[in-house]
């Protein structure tokens, strides 16, 4: 099973429903999730708190706003495409998502 570690304020968006794409560098780590994997969503201000959800779809490109263009990005907990750049540009630099890629993966939580 797979680990993520999310910020509590995604993290609720999560385990409620809200928010059902996670975006992420296609990193090492992340090119092993395949569709059908399980993933074990963790809260980084609450380790104990926890839920797993099944991957439904992986949706890549190479960068996130790229990605808008394939995504409804209400899915990935943000109002406008615009605000998704924005703040994912905080958590991971345009360089970087050259390197790596991104992704947007799609969970259903199971527990």
């Amino acid at each position: 099973m797979h680990k993520l570690n999310v910020k509590e304020k995604y993290y609720n968006m999560l385990k409620s429903g809200a928010k059902t794409i996670e975006l992420r560098l296609f990193d090492e780590k992340r090119k092993a999730i395949k569709v059908g994997d399980s993933i074990e969503f963790s809260n980084n201000s609450d380790v104990n708190d926890k839920f797993t959800a099944k991957v439904v779809n992986l949706h890549r490109a190479g960068n996130f706003m790229e990605l808008c263009n394939n995504i409804d990005c209400r899915s990935a907990g943000f109002s406008t495409n615009e605000e998704l750049i924005r703040v994912l540009e905080e958590f991971y630099s345009l360089d970087r998502q050259k390197e790596f890629g991104v992704v947007g993966i799609e969970i259903r939580k199971i527990s």
